[in-house]
């Protein structure tokens, strides 16, 4: 269930983005209410309110995962340096995608539990179970890091939720 690592975005043209929103996180825990919160005023800009839940629960997990996997414990933070966390949501007609770009070079690890109840260790089953696919991608060119996204299915506007049979 768990295989999607280590690959890139889905097909999407990057010309039909609708829209696109990022925002940078710093490196304390507090920023998963910061993404949070800016994921609820994206999505509610975007008419896409009645997929905050979902879509909240992603994100946090993968902001919670960015910062708490991907940053060296013990990094100094210089002031003004940019923030190492950004969050990036791209809508297009038919799909959303959540992205979160950190600047570790490891790939995401699944740790399989059969501990539904414990406090850490499932964030990726998490994603895995509420999103439509995700996967992740080292940074191209210069940068340094990596990018852990999610996919989400809209419905067309007009569409009906059930086809008939």
């Amino acid at each position: 269930m768990l295989e999607p690592l280590r690959q890139g975005l889905p097909p999407l043209d990057p010309a039909a983005v609708s829209d696109a929103a990022s925002c940078a996180l710093p490196a304390r825990y507090e920023a998963v209410g910061d993404a949070r919160r800016f994921t609820r005023g994206t999505l509610d800009q975007w008419d896409l309110s009645e997929r905050f839940d979902d879509v909240c629960l992603v994100v946090s997990e993968l902001v919670t995962n960015a910062l708490r996997h991907a940053l060296p414990a013990n990094a100094p933070r210089l002031p003004g340096q940019d923030p190492p966390v950004r969050l990036h949501l791209m809508r297009w007609t038919e799909r959303l995608v959540c992205a979160v770009r950190d600047p570790s070079e490891e790939s995401p690890v699944t740790r399989e539990t059969d501990d539904f109840s414990a406090e850490s260790g499932r964030g990726l089953f998490l994603v895995d179970s509420f999103s439509d696919g995700w996967g992740w991608h080292p940074m191209a060119g210069g940068l340094g890091g990596k990018v852990v996204w999610a996919l989400f299915r809209l419905q067309r506007a007009g569409a009906c939720p059930h086809p008939a049979d």
